[in-house]
Parts: C-alpha cells; sequence; structure tokens
C-alpha cells in the first residue's frame, strides 16, 4: 500500500471525532478541523470508486462518470453552504478551486517532477485546447460583474437572469468539450488515457460494480454529512483563526475539497507523466468554471438563494491572472522546476493578497 493510501486510510478517524465533537459540543473550532479533515480520505476513496467504475463500463461512460464526479466533493460542500446563504463563501469556493488547481497544483506537480526530470513534455495541442476553454470561463464571469459595476440602479434580479442564461451556455460547451476529448479528437487524449491504465497497474480482472457504486453511495453520503458540520461551525471557527470568509473561502475550503486530486496530480508528474498530471489540474478547473459553477447558479435558483457570477472584483483579477500565467506557462508543450516555482509564487502572493484583504460585501 502506498503512503498516500495509509495516510488517507489514517485520517478515517476523524469521522467519528468530528461526529463526537459536534454531539458533545466540543466549539465550533474542533468541529471545524475534525470535519475538514475527515472530508479528505473521502473525497480519496470517492475518486477511487469512480475510477473503478469506469474500468467497468467502458471508456465513453467511465470518462462521462469522472466528468461528473471529479469535483463531487467541493459541488457537495458549496451547495450545503449555499442552502445555509453563504453566498460569498460558495462564490469564494469556485474562485479558489480554479486558482488552487491552475497554480498550486499545476505549480507543484511541475516543480517536484522538474526536480526529478530536466524537462517534461506533454501535448501542447490540448494545452491551447484548455486554455481557450478556461478563458471563455474567465470571460463569463466577468460579464455580470461588468455589468453591475458599468449599471447604475441595476436589480439583483436582472444579474440573476443574466446569470442563469451564462450558466446554460457554459453547461453546453463544458458538454461539447466532453464530446471533443472522448469521441470527436479522443487521439489527441489517448496519451492520458494510456498513462492511466499503466499507472493503476493492477491485475486484469473486473473490479466488483456492487462493491464500488456502494463505496461511492457511502462515500457522498459521508461527505454531504461532514460538509453541513464544516459548514455550520465556518463562521465561528474562522472568526476564532482570525480569519475572514472570503480567505477561507479561496484557501482554505478548496485545498480540503481537492486534496486527494492535488495528491495524484502530484504522484503522477513525479512519476514523468505529465500529460495525465496537466489533465487532473486543468480538467479540474474547466470543471468548475464550466460545470460546477453553472450547476452552482442553477442550484441557487431552485433554492430560493440569489447565486449569480457577479464575483467581488478582486476575485475576478485573482483569476485572470491565475489563468494568465498557466496559459502562458503550458502553451509550449514543457515544463522544468522553475516554470512549477513561478506558479507556486504566484499563488503565495495571491494568498497574502487575500489574507490582508478587508472585509466586503458583508463577508467575514
Amino acid at each position: 500500500m502506498s503512503t498516500k493510501n495509509i495516510i488517507f486510510l489514517g485520517l478515517l478517524v476523524f469521522i467519528p471525532i468530528s461526529l463526537a465533537a459536534h454531539f458533545l459540543e466540543w466549539g465550533d473550532l474542533v468541529v471545524f478541523i475534525t470535519a475538514g479533515l475527515a472530508i479528505l480520505p473521502l473525497a480519496a476513496w470517492m475518486g477511487a470508486a469512480t475510477e473503478e467504475i469506469a474500468v467497468v463500463v467502458g471508456p465513453v461512460l467511465g470518462g462521462l462518470l469522472n466528468a461528473t464526479f471529479g469535483n463531487a466533493t467541493e459541488l457537495i460542500i458549496a451547495l450545503v453552504a449555499l442552502n445555509a446563504g453563504l453566498i460569498e463563501v460558495v462564490k469564494a469556493s469556485i474562485t479558489g478551486s480554479i486558482i488552487g488547481n491552475l497554480l498550486l497544483v499545476m505549480g507543484l506537480s511541475m516543480l517536484l517532477g522538474g526536480l526529478r526530470y530536466k524537462e517534461q513534455t506533454f501535448e501542447s495541442v490540448v494545452a491551447r485546447v484548455n486554455a481557450s476553454s478556461m478563458n471563455l470561463a474567465v470571460i463569463a464571469i466577468l460579464l455580470p460583474t461588468a455589468m453591475n459595476y458599468t449599471s447604475i440602479g441595476i436589480s439583483e434580479k436582472v444579474v440573476q437572469n443574466l446569470s442563469l442564461a451564462v450558466a446554460v451556455v457554459l453547461i453546453l460547451v463544458y458538454g461539447l468539450t466532453l464530446l471533443f476529448s472522448m469521441k470527436t479528437h479522443a487521439y489527441l487524449y489517448d496519451v492520458g488515457v494510456a498513462e492511466i491504465e499503466e499507472a493503476e497497474e493492477t491485475p486484469h480482472e473486473k473490479p466488483n460494480l456492487w462493491l464500488w457504486s456502494g463505496v461511492l453511495l457511502v462515500c457522498t453520503l459521508l461527505v454531504a454529512l461532514e460538509s453541513e458540520l464544516l459548514v455550520d461551525s465556518l463562521e465561528v471557527a474562522t472568526s476564532k483563526l482570525g480569519l475572514t470568509a472570503l480567505f477561507t473561502g479561496v484557501i482554505l475550503v478548496p485545498i480540503v475539497g481537492n486534496a486527494a486530486e492535488h495528491a495524484t496530480a502530484v504522484t503522477v508528474a513525479m512519476k514523468d507523466k505529465m500529460d495525465l498530471s496537466l489533465s487532473v489540474a486543468v480538467g479540474s478547473s474547466m470543471q468548475i468554471a464550466l460545470f460546477v459553477a453553472p450547476v452552482l447558479v442553477i442550484a441557487g435558483w431552485f433554492m430560493g438563494q440569489p447565486m449569480d457570477l457577479d464575483f467581488n472584483p478582486f476575485e475576478l483579477v485573482a483569476v485572470a491572472v491565475s489563468v494568465l500565467i498557466a496559459n502562458s506557462i503550458s502553451s509550449d508543450g514543457k515544463s522544468n522546476w522553475l516554470e512549477g516555482t513561478l506558479l507556486l509564487a504566484a499563488y503565495t502572493v495571491l494568498g497574502f493578497a487575500f489574507y490582508f484583504h478587508p472585509v466586503t460585501n458583508g463577508m467575514g
């Protein structure tokens, strides 16, 4: 068993601890920390279950399953927070997931992979297609904010209607990117698929579909339960830690939801499988921008929570900067340790900026 799996197995102990902390009222800070730690292994097991089921149901359905469940943990945490009315935290977690995947995960992968191999290569065509998709995502979340800031007396309803229309377009684009990668231009992505099969290195017996479906269901329910505890204790815990809700949403929540994926991307990069590493990092960012964010806008509409794509301008600047530097570094299809360091430096600078950013939009 790998070190990563041993750590995730050990972290399962925080599930009963977090429940005990909640029912025995050990305080919001203890509940917040233990619930966050409990989500880490559950997210890893959800990812493992999705991959095992994908092996049984075949590449097309499997790819679709991965595309839907890839960011299930963040989606569940965000839906729970949305239901609790923490709309600014939800928006911040969308921003944070995009920034985290493009700068932190990609940066760590390029740095640690680059320390082991002088130069690593990946499919530049795929990198350019991903870059274009991320550019669209930036435009999509920029327009509702720009409209709100350039129009006097615009109603919340109008911004929400525009956001709903944009959300539908983004989900359609996400569907088309899946069609592109799985059907019409699947050959470009074959490298990544071959690497996934190689990375598995398991015996050729088919996984038990019912067993892994059960694991996926149980983990999903437990993530929903732990997310409830995390969100309920979030405001009090963060104020005790001296953090704003903006910093928590942008930095802490995405790290909790994304930790399992982060570990996978870095591990495969250190095995010189950069195509697979980047498909995890950039693919996750695209999924957040083109699928999770629009789903949350639509869900907010159904829940009666005014969720829209009108973001804090500072968050927008951070997303635009992240997409710009990630696109410029990945466009040549090569990476090294210095490029990884530049991405991590950008993430650190943004982290400091969010930490010192004063409370705005009623957040805190």
